[in-house]
């Protein structure tokens, strides 16, 4: 069912679309700058089904990568953590499109700096909790150098980076309680410090273990 999970929100984006495309404005707000303010905007058709098609087109993708990847007999070994993280990154897409298309229609909608900082924050948390069971690949996962010339490194690695992101993913949730702009900075500061931090570690790992 996991493997699967994808098509509910997907599908529930685009019934949602479906259903108040009439009433959408024929250009509306799709893109916002750091303090909320609406920056970017699309015709009604590319706003009312673009990110729809874009989770599909990455649940499609995210599907096939197993098939090209090297080491691919790796991911039976930690498939339900792939499905989970292909639902939560397709989930996420389709929470955005509902917060776009409840912007374009003048719904009581939550700033959506916040909104986004929230979501982001929860996917990051998601990564960082199942990340330490993900196995050698060349397409998911801190692929340095270093993790993918040694199993104990990668192992290590995506340990300490579960921390990290977890870590991240809390930060920046809470981030959300702050000012639109300072929010922004410390979402990216969480999600780029933990990630440079997992990258660091896989180095010193790797030149432990040479040692």
């Amino acid at each position: 069912m996991r493997k699967w999970f994808p098509a509910i929100p997907i599908t529930g984006a685009l019934l949602l679309s479906a259903a108040v495309y009439s009433r959408l404005p024929e250009r509306m707000a799709t893109h916002w700058d750091v303090n909320g303010t609406a920056n970017g905007f699309s015709s009604r058709p590319v706003g009312a089904f673009l990110m729809p098609v874009m989770a599909l087109a990455i649940w499609g993708f995210m599907r096939g990568l197993p098939y090209i990847d090297p080491r691919r007999a790796n991911y039976a070994k930690f498939q339900g953590t792939y499905d989970l993280i292909i639902g939560a990154v397709v989930t996420l897409l389709a929470a955005m499109h509902v917060v776009v298309l409840g912007h374009a229609l003048g719904w009581p909608m939550p700033d959506v700096g916040k909104t986004a900082a929230v979501a982001v924050g929860a996917l990051t948390l998601v990564l960082g909790n199942v990340m330490p069971r993900a196995r050698p690949n060349w397409w998911f996962g801190i692929r340095t150098p270093w993790t993918l010339s040694s199993d104990r490194v990668w192992t290590s690695t995506h340990r300490v980076g579960g921390y990290l992101m977890t870590a991240a993913g809390i930060v920046t949730m809470l981030s959300a309680l702050l000012p639109a702009r300072t929010s922004f900075v410390v979402l990216l500061v969480a999600v780029v410090g933990a990630s440079l931090g997992a990258t660091a570690y896989s180095y010193f790992a790797w030149r432990k273990e040479q040692s």
